[in-house]
């Protein structure tokens, strides 16, 4: 891994600057591993982003030099039970996505219902995870224009990133389909709320598919 820095976040806290996204998601990985290891000096959150991780109620001030000396081995998507999700591949930016990826529409629902995805991080909205896994030659750039409601439960993709959304919303990601119980994605009565948390493995199981 490349270079790493560490920076203070206010009394108690620290900000770990990753070079990049997938470096971000290994060193929120072995953070876990350490912590359940009992290798990892008391911390009371670990917050991962895009590339950032936040450490907070950091008890050992040396934490900080130890960090970046780390060894971060490569991340493993295959590690852990996978949340299932299903959804129905009918989504309104199908075709578009077909054109992206040089593929028939058809082919769409299969390769995205054979990838193995991770949640990187969450946020946006809750319940809302961004889930990476995607390789790099099937991105897609956002739509030119937002729309002004995405409706809950809506397959979106955008840029290196897939995700649902849990509630309506104004979104530009691209919709493949969607997820025909979303409430599942976040209930407040529940233990912990958020169905999915960063570090879960994620595959989505095909419902359906557009007619």
């Amino acid at each position: 891994m490349s270079a790493i820095r560490v920076l203070p976040a206010g009394p108690g806290a620290l900000l770990v600057e990753l070079p990049s996204g997938q470096d971000a998601e290994a060193f929120h990985a072995e953070l876990l591993r350490r912590r359940a290891n009992g290798d990892l000096p008391a911390v009371r959150e670990i917050v991962p982003g895009a590339r950032t991780v936040l450490l907070d109620g950091v008890e050992d001030r040396s934490l900080a030099r130890q960090l970046v000396s780390w060894e971060i081995p490569p991340l493993h998507r295959g590690a852990g039970e996978a949340v299932e999700i299903p959804v129905v591949y009918d989504g309104p930016d199908l075709a578009d996505v077909a054109e992206a990826w040089g593929v028939a529409v058809a082919d769409v629902p299969r390769i995205h219902a054979r990838t193995d995805f991770r949640v990187a991080f969450c946020g946006f909205a809750p319940g809302f995870g961004y889930l990476t896994g995607l390789p790099g030659h099937l991105r897609v750039p956002r739509r030119a224009t937002p729309r002004t409601r995405v409706p809950a439960g809506a397959l979106a993709l955008a840029g290196p990133y897939t995700g649902v959304y849990p509630r309506s919303s104004p979104g530009g990601w691209q919709l493949i389909g969607r997820m025909p119980e979303p409430g599942a994605l976040w209930d407040p009565g529940r233990e912990p709320a958020a169905l999915l948390g960063p570090g879960s493995r994620v595959r989505f199981v095909a419902a359906g598919v557009r007619g």
